[in-house]
């Protein structure tokens, strides 16, 4: 379905535009050019009378004999018919009129007279000062309007729709060609390695094809220079967080006096590696932009309960310290295993920081078409200025913890999960301790 802002109507509008503006034109100017052409210009109607006071002037003063001398000379001169007759077309020369000349005064004008037809070449008639006898003459070539003629008919026909054509073709490359060369040179920049490239404002604004092309281009670049920076940072870390157990499997190798010891750290080194790795994968995956999962219904009490179970196994707590407070109806759209893994991670991170008798609660509330949940834990809180910062990957705030109880990974692994089903995950300090906050879509 095209929008009403699609290069479609853009292109088909200028199309219309300028075959209107080409018909309009031609028939304007064309028009224009015959009113010009059609009736003698005032110069010219000059010329000729000047003609017929001298012709008269001859003919007064030597009668016949001087008018066949003044129409000789304006003959070679002017190399056009000419005749002086009275008011029945007799000739005042001494040379009579033939048959043919005598037919050509039937069609003879006056001076305020048209032209005639474009093809035809007129004859007007300019009286004497008696108004009974005048002088008859083709229109000298030089005194014609219509001399200019042909350069105005190739102006119109040939030189204005190129013209035109020419402005059409400028138009169009600065609204089409023009935003397409930013997007390959913005291409290019990001083939040499500069991520930061962006087409610009010039094209993203635009609310066409092309500013839909150059908005996916900007988001494009920025998702991928976040991504490679993410990765980066993210090898970095990892880097530096496993030379922390490479260093004691040296120290052990060094040192080793027992083998079955040595097996054991061993062991116990590699699997926390194994975790690294795999929590350090889980997180660049989840910061992918892959298809969003299937969503179902999810019954996040059932839930809360499957997961308590399972880290009151691995951590000792009693069931009782992990408590459920929300509705029975508090059902979720989303997805199972992505939802799992946030709570499990989150759940974990809450024990790591709480106090021997501490007490982890979920509670909640409906907001009309979400639901709101809060996993509140007694282990102090943190500072206000780190609430965002402990969703960074590799962010420990307690630094004295070993990494072998924590790598960082967890709460951005955790928000990761949630925002790929939909969701929100934030935190803030509750009454004793850090609520994390998780906005997801009821059923």
């Amino acid at each position: 379905m095209l929008s009403r802002h699609s290069l479609f109507w853009k292109l088909t509008g200028a199309l219309a535009l300028f075959c209107l503006l080409m018909v309009s034109l031609h028939l304007d100017l064309g028009r224009w050019v015959n009113e010009a052409t059609s009736r003698l210009p005032e110069s010219s109607k000059q010329t000729l009378v000047g003609y017929a006071r001298d012709a008269e002037l001859a003919w007064r003063m030597r009668g016949a004999e001087g008018a066949d001398a003044y129409l000789q000379a304006l003959r070679e001169r002017e190399q056009v018919w000419a005749v002086m007759v009275d008011e029945h077309d007799r000739s005042l020369s001494s040379q009579p009129m033939s048959e043919e000349e005598r037919r050509r005064l039937d069609f003879i004008r006056p001076l305020d007279g048209l032209m005639g037809r474009p093809t035809g070449w007129p004859t007007f008639y300019i009286p004497f000062a008696d108004g009974e006898h005048r002088l008859v003459m083709e229109l000298p070539r030089e005194l014609s309007p219509r001399k200019y003629r042909e350069v105005w008919e190739v102006l119109l026909q040939r030189v204005l729709p190129g013209a035109l054509a020419v402005l059409l073709g400028v138009l169009l490359y600065r609204a089409l060609i023009a935003p397409l060369g930013a997007l390959h040179r913005q291409a290019l920049a990001l083939s040499t390695g500069n991520l930061a490239a962006r087409v610009g404002d010039s094209v993203t604004r635009r609310r066409d094809e092309l500013g839909e092309l150059g908005r996916a281009f900007d988001h494009m670049a920025g998702r991928l220079e976040h991504t490679v920076a993410y990765q980066r940072q993210l090898l970095r870390d990892l880097s530096h967080e496993l030379r922390t157990p490479l260093s004691r499997l040296r120290v052990a190798g060094e040192c080793a006096g027992d083998l079955e010891l040595l097996r054991e750290r061993l062991e116990r080194e590699v699997q926390c590696m194994q975790r690294l790795v795999d929590d350090t994968l889980e997180l660049v995956w989840l910061d992918t932009e892959r298809p969003q999962p299937a969503l179902e219904e999810i019954d996040v009490p059932a839930l809360w309960g499957v997961i308590s179970e399972n880290a009151c196994f691995e951590s000792g707590w009693a069931v009782e310290r992990l408590r459920c407070e929300l509705p029975v109806d508090c059902r979720v759209n989303g997805h199972l295993n992505g939802l799992a893994q946030a709570l499990e991670n989150i759940v974990r991170n809450a024990i790591r920081h709480s106090p021997p008798d501490g007490v982890i609660r979920l509670s909640g509330a409906r907001d009309g078409a979400f639901w709101q949940l809060h996993i509140e834990d007694q282990g102090g809180g943190v500072p206000t200025a780190q609430l965002k910062a402990i969703f960074r990957p590799f962010t420990r705030l307690n630094a004295s913890r070993p990494g072998g109880d924590g790598f960082g990974l967890g709460l951005a692994i955790a928000r990761g999960a949630v925002r790929m089903q939909g969701g929100s995950l934030w935190a803030e300090n509750g009454g004793s301790g850090l609520r994390l906050n998780m906005r997801l879509h009821s059923v």
